[in-house]
């Protein structure tokens, strides 16, 4: 398996069955280079090495994407860290602590994206 292919294998066990092909539905020839680079890339190279647990990654991407204000990417992962094992505890103490090294509007903003996220997925009111 190449790792592009291993790339849309991981996709699709973080975000769920068909991610990938979902994304094909929506690329186009301007967004192919981007998409195919995050499959070979960020999943098929990095995201599958195997030293760093999934629930791991998705718990350092939370936070990284929390610090660089990225609310859009933001919001994938963390449907992606709660389909690895990340609960609404933890959830909850990641963005507790994004307050004090990456600052209270930061860390607002991914409770406020975090929180849609929950009440979609029903596990909060």
């Amino acid at each position: 398996m190449d790792a592009r292919q291993t790339g849309r294998r991981i996709m699709n066990e973080l975000m769920g069955e068909g991610y990938a092909e979902g994304k094909d539905k929506k690329k186009n020839a301007f967004t192919a280079p981007l998409n195919e680079y995050s499959e070979e890339v960020c999943f098929g190279r990095i995201w599958a090495r195997g030293v760093i647990e999934p629930k791991l990654r998705s718990i350092l991407n939370i936070a990284m994407l929390t610090a660089l204000g990225r609310p859009n990417q933001l919001r994938n992962h963390v449907e992606g860290a709660l389909n690895n094992g990340v609960t609404v505890d933890e959830l909850r103490e990641i963005l507790m602590h994004t307050a004090v090294y990456c600052g209270l509007p930061a860390a607002g903003d991914a409770f406020k994206v975090a929180e849609e996220v929950l009440r979609g997925r029903k596990l909060i009111d």
